[in-house]
């Protein structure tokens, strides 16, 4: 993989990074947040990394539900594929209002190949967007990659498990549906956000008709827990930046 130059292109670390979802055998893409975890997790390793709104946030003193601006995630991106050479998805929010085809040209221009969309509309309230006008941006998002000539792996995520709204006997289905609808639309992998308990996950592999990421607490999940649920994704959201600010802590507290 690479052209003539050695260099691997955009196209190519899509594809790898589309390749490594095998429901059963999930890709773990540690998420950070800058220059020095992205380097931690490929020296440990890892074949590729997500960024998180979170970490990323909190990494630059701007809270996260895009209290930054797409240019700030663009600027700390660009750093982040400068000193790595493996595939980056970023989780880019709900689109920072943007219209599809800037945010997969910023993604592109700063080296990114994926990314994540969720489905709460920060700048209009925190509404949830109808599965139909989720779809509807996923599908755009899926068009503008398409004409960019690289397949940007396209991560649809919904909130409802977050936002806990009605009964929650229905939840599941209604995760299912919304995610559904995305999938026809042309995402590449499904998000239900939220810490499920085993039986839920495995129900949520396999109703959904395309691979499926789990968000892990990477230091108490047990690595080998999420397989036989068919999961095809594993990340971890804000856990990491948190359980190594946990150590940070007792460690500064020895000097304290």
């Amino acid at each position: 993989m690479g052209t003539a130059s050695g260099q691997t292109t955009p196209a190519e670390l899509a594809l790898a990074l589309l390749e490594l979802h095998q429901p059963g055998n999930p890709v773990i893409l540690p998420t950070v947040w800058d220059a020095w975890s992205a380097h931690l997790a490929t020296d440990a390793g890892f074949a590729a990394l997500t960024v998180g709104s979170h970490p990323l946030a909190d990494s630059i003193g701007k809270p996260d539900n895009e209290g930054m601006s797409f240019e700030d995630v663009l600027t700390r991106v660009a750093q982040i594929t400068a000193a790595v050479d493996v595939p980056v998805s970023v989780d880019i929010e709900s689109g920072y209002g943007l219209p599809a085809a800037r945010l997969i040209e910023g993604l592109l221009s700063v080296g990114a190949v994926g990314l994540n969309i969720e489905d709460t509309v920060h700048s209009e309230g925190k509404r949830l967007r109808s599965a139909r006008e989720h779809a509807e941006l996923v599908g755009a998002l899926r068009s503008a990659a398409d004409a960019a000539g690289v397949h940007v792996v396209v991560n649809a995520r919904t909130d409802v498990f977050l936002r806990q709204d009605g009964d929650p006997a229905h939840t599941v289905d209604q995760a299912v549906a919304r995610l559904t609808e995305a999938a026809a639309a042309g995402a590449d992998v499904l998000y239900p956000v939220g810490r499920h308990d085993p039986e839920t996950l495995r129900r949520l592999t396999a109703e959904l008709p395309l691979p499926v990421n789990a968000i892990a607490l990477p230091d108490q999940d047990d690595p080998a827990s999420f397989a036989p649920l068919g999961v095809a994704r594993i990340s971890f959201g804000p856990f990491l930046q948190a359980a190594l600010a946990g150590r940070a802590r007792e460690i500064l507290a020895r000097w304290g």
